[in-house]
């Protein structure tokens, strides 16, 4: 068999994982996978840290050209490029999407990742914290529900990185005990990106374990 050509690092927890090994299976590319057991600390290891300089999840390997790519929305703008898929028809479109990335970091994912370490117990909050955590959540996803109204899609008439980089978060709402149901237009967004050919949930996507493509 032909390696893949792409090597994922990460761990069956991380969101910024989930989104690449997304960004992946909807584009029907087939990857390996090394889970990173984060607890016993391999990503502070120097291999490790040779290879993804912030010592973080995920890393993406890719073989054709021996590239080592950090940072999740960086890998999904590089991942749109090389592959060709999912980066928006137009100039216009691309620079709103990456736009919709930088949003999603600063006003989306950390209220819905923080909240869901805290109920899983990776991390400690108390109820202020977790009070603070809801409202802005409840902030950005008002936003993205306005957004959505009239729109298939986050960015033009067809998928991009923006809604998968953006789904990569809302997946996890649920495990952050965070409500959508009152944003009708997410809701409905969130159930076309669920019947994309290729979509894997969390669960269904990233293992326990490493793991060599089939």
């Amino acid at each position: 068999m032909v390696p893949a050509r792409f090597e994922l690092h990460g761990i069956a927890f991380s969101g910024p994982t989930y989104k690449v090994g997304l960004m992946l299976s909807l584009a029907g590319e087939a990857f390996d996978y090394v889970h990173v057991p984060l607890r016993e600390g391999a990503h502070k290891q120097p291999a490790y840290l040779a290879k993804q300089r912030y010592g973080q999840v995920p890393l993406l390997v890719d073989r054709n050209n021996g590239r080592h790519l950090c940072q999740s929305a960086a890998i999904l703008e590089y991942l749109a490029d090389t592959l060709g898929k999912f980066g928006g028809a137009t100039l216009e479109e691309r620079l709103q999407g990456r736009e919709w990335l930088y949003w999603d970091f600063d006003r989306l994912a950390p209220s819905i990742y923080r909240t869901r370490g805290v109920k899983r117990g990776f991390r400690q909050a108390g109820p202020g914290i977790l009070e603070m955590y809801a409202a802005e959540a409840s902030t950005a996803l008002k936003v993205l529900d306005q957004h959505l109204a009239g729109r298939n899609w986050i960015v033009g008439e067809d998928v991009t990185i923006a809604d998968i980089d953006i789904f990569g978060v809302l997946a996890f709402a649920g495990e952050a005990e965070i409500d959508l149901s009152p944003y009708a237009h997410v809701s409905a967004w969130l159930k076309r990106m669920e019947a994309l050919p290729g979509m894997k949930l969390p669960q269904n996507l990233l293992p326990m374990e490493s793991r060599i493509a089939a």
